[in-house]
């Protein structure tokens, strides 16, 4: 069925794709800020919400990785972005991740015509369309998608640097502050991948 002309191009546009966009890692202590862009048809959007495609952090991780190739398949375009760790001590880690974000969507084929952001704060660098939406992952299958994409990426990172930084349990708190984590700085120090900025805030260095 086609759409009837005179409409509004990009409404009618934004009928037929989903532009989701998630970011995974912002609140670590270690490790750069991924983000990830998905572009779906409505149709497979459908899809994979019926796959089962939903928030990353409400999936186990053999769940995200059955996920992740249904996802590319289906996605009509999709990429990431990432922030390095000199880039959060250097600039916050607010802007960092929208760097990040400007990154995944930069790579994207085509120029975005709307944005799907998870969560409240406006991408300030993108000067086009977006609709920011709070527990978007859960509302919208691009968004959800975007973050299992970031999600296992990251997480993969992860289990690599654990072989060359040992002492932290990288593999297994994916970067993140945990008890283990903590105690292996003050007995280890803190690495060049660790964010200064965070650790200082935490009396930590």
């Amino acid at each position: 069925m086609q759409e009837k002309r005179g409409g509004d191009p990009q409404q009618i546009l934004n009928k037929i794709f989903e532009i989701g966009i998630d970011e995974v890692g912002r609140g670590a202590i270690f490790g750069p800020v991924y983000s990830g862009a998905v572009v779906l048809i409505k149709e497979n959007a459908t899809t994979l919400k019926r796959l089962g495609v939903k928030d990353s952090k409400k999936l186990s991780p053999k769940k995200r990785n059955v996920l992740l190739p249904k996802i590319i398949s289906l996605s009509l375009d999709y990429s990431i972005g990432q922030s390095s760790v000199r880039e959060i001590d250097n600039y916050g880690i607010r802007f960092a991740t929208e760097l990040s974000m400007i990154r995944a969507i930069n790579k994207l084929k085509n120029t975005p015509s709307e944005l799907l952001i998870d969560g409240p704060l406006l991408l300030r660098p993108w000067k086009g369309i977006q609709r920011n939406v709070i527990s978007g992952d859960s509302k919208f299958t691009s968004i959800a998608a975007a973050s299992i994409i970031a999600k296992v990426l990251r997480d993969n990172l992860m289990q690599r640097l654990d072989k060359r930084y040992s002492g932290y349990s990288i593999s297994k708190n994916k970067g993140y502050g945990t008890k283990e984590h903590f105690i292996g700085i003050k007995t280890n120090g803190a690495t060049n991948l660790h964010r200064k900025s965070f650790l200082t805030k935490s009396n930590l260095i």
